[in-house]
């Protein structure tokens, strides 16, 4: 097969014959691609691909080079021409046009060529509908951003990723003088691979990625290419999300510490197709308000003057999760509205079952009594006051557990099937497909298999099949955890989970009640 048909000579002819060539792609790319107006010079350029136009790149990844620490940034250039020591704008994926808010102007220090993993060599200008890497940008941008001459350029939308990192490890060094290395490690893990998520949680370590193998893979760069130390890692564990089934059964009331401001609200599940848009993008905070409520309303039944109140998204102002503002009249509210989006994010980020993040949750404020004075009104006051509001409301509200459920595609001979079955049902697996190929005696089995049960699945799956099975995983959706998470640990999965995680923490085992929350008139 490698003599008949080589893998690379056959993709390269598949690109060449089947993909559309820039000047015809960017045509109607640009409008997809392209966060500012469609008639501005820059999208004017990319549109028609002008390499006389103003420069257009976006950088997509970056790419280890042979210096250690040190990163080629890979992309595309859309318009203009990039060239070596040219004076550039770069816009991280943070930036807002008419604001200095990571943006640096610098210039290039050199352009290279790409091939493959490794460089050909320095090149002086590379026109649009190339694709190049940048040396010494690496200091500026984190994973991916835009680089423009064009002083009012917009930035390129920022690529989304169909899978999320669901299973986590925490690393520490074997030698405690390593520890710089490994955080200096980390910082270029997080660099060089999109999916992984590395930080600080509880004291320890993190590191997130899409998968056990994903994350064996990202553990093994980490001690031989990144930190360059020998590492202890702990046994992989899953990321739960929280979120409620119902609406709140009341409204509730939480009170600021010194007793002179209210806030009330209430907790409500989103639609599954409207979570699922603001994760892949559809609905952010930045579009433009006029469109965001137009869609609302017209898929999702939103209330038009809910629809247009929407104060943020969260956490981290892009997550599954809305606050909305559904109160008429209250004075001095938008002196502090700054304050109550940073105790939602604060919230949204740390649930009351077990601190994981929320997912779709939309909180509604009914009513608010503001003291007159400001320094009555700080966030010292507010925040802790929003946040139990919101935990008082999720606890009205039926709190639920969310695991993350990989779809898995198995090819297995038709004698092997049993196996398969016998596997999938000790790991809570729920087959959805089963089809014979054509022409071959091979059955493709689809089924959605929790990620949970999934370490060490794929030893098991052959162990039991004689070899013979081939799965493959991909993170596909969440689902509800079966059982109450607020019954004690042993009458539900759910509430097992719960208690096994806060354990885990090193939080109290029990939850706390709703009346530690919810304050009386």
């Amino acid at each position: 097969m490698k003599k008949w048909l080589p893998v690379d000579d056959a993709l390269l002819e598949m690109f060449v014959v089947h993909l559309p060539s820039p000047v015809t792609a960017q045509k109607y790319r640009t409008e997809l691609l392209y966060e500012g107006p469609q008639d501005d010079e820059a999208a004017v350029a990319m549109k028609s691909c002008d390499s006389e136009g103003p420069l257009m790149l976006y950088i997509s990844k970056m790419v280890p080079a042979l210096n250690k620490g040190r990163f080629y940034a890979f992309g595309r250039v859309f318009s203009g021409t990039v060239s070596t020591g040219q004076m550039v704008r770069i816009m991280g994926p943070d930036y807002r046009p008419g604001t200095t808010r990571d943006l640096y102007v610098k210039k290039i220090p050199s352009t290279v060529i790409m091939m493959g993993s490794g460089v050909s060599g320095g090149i002086h200008d590379v026109p649009c509908g190339n694709v190049v890497g940048l040396s010494g940008i690496d200091k500026f941008l984190l994973r991916s951003g835009t680089i423009s001459t064009y002083e009012h350029a917009h930035n390129m939308k920022v690529m989304k990723f169909s899978v999320s990192p669901v299973v986590r490890v925490a690393v520490e060094v074997k030698n405690a003088a390593d520890l710089p290395k490994l955080v200096e490690g980390m910082k270029r893990l997080a660099k060089s691979d999109p999916l992984v998520q590395c930080g600080l949680e509880g004291g320890q370590h993190i590191v997130s990625g899409a998968g056990e193998l994903h994350l064996e893979i990202c553990l093994k760069d980490l001690e031989t290419e990144h930190a360059c130390v020998p590492l202890k890692v702990s046994q992989p564990v899953v990321t739960y999300r929280e979120t409620v089934s119902t609406t709140s059964e009341q409204i509730c009331l939480a009170k600021t510490a010194n007793k002179l401001n209210r806030i009330y609200m209430t907790a409500s599940p989103l639609p599954d197709g409207l979570v699922v848009d603001i994760e892949s993008g559809k609905v952010t905070a930045t579009q433009d308000a006029k469109e965001r409520t137009r869609y609302l309303v017209d898929k999702y039944d939103f209330d038009p003057m809910h629809a247009k109140k929407i104060w943020c998204f969260g956490p981290s102002n892009s997550g599954p999760n809305m606050l909305v503002d559904c109160t008429k009249g209250v004075q001095n509210l938008h002196d502090i509205k700054d304050v109550i989006v940073a105790g939602f994010q604060w919230a949204s980020e740390e649930g009351i079952l077990c601190e994981e993040s929320l997912r779709g949750v939309r909180f509604d404020i009914h009513d608010m009594k503001i003291h007159g004075d400001p320094s009555h009104r700080g966030g010292g006051q507010f925040m802790p006051a929003v946040r139990r509001a919101m935990i008082a409301s999720m606890l009205t509200a039926k709190p639920r557990i969310m695991e993350p459920v990989y779809l898995v595609e198995i090819q297995v001979p038709s004698t092997e099937m049993g196996g398969v079955y016998n596997v999938l049902s000790k790991r809570r697996g729920h087959v959805i497909d089963a089809v014979q190929q054509e022409g071959v005696p091979l059955h493709q089995i689809k089924a959605y298999l929790p990620v949970n049960e999934s370490f060490g699945f794929t030893e098991e799956l052959r162990g039991q099949t004689g070899g013979q099975a081939f799965p493959q995983c991909m993170f596909d959706h969440w689902q509800y955890l079966p059982g109450d998470p607020l019954d004690p640990p042993t009458e539900s999965r759910a509430a097992t989970v719960v208690n096994e995680v806060r354990k885990r923490k090193d939080m109290n085992p029990v939850i706390p009640p709703l009346t530690n929350f919810l304050d009386k008139i």
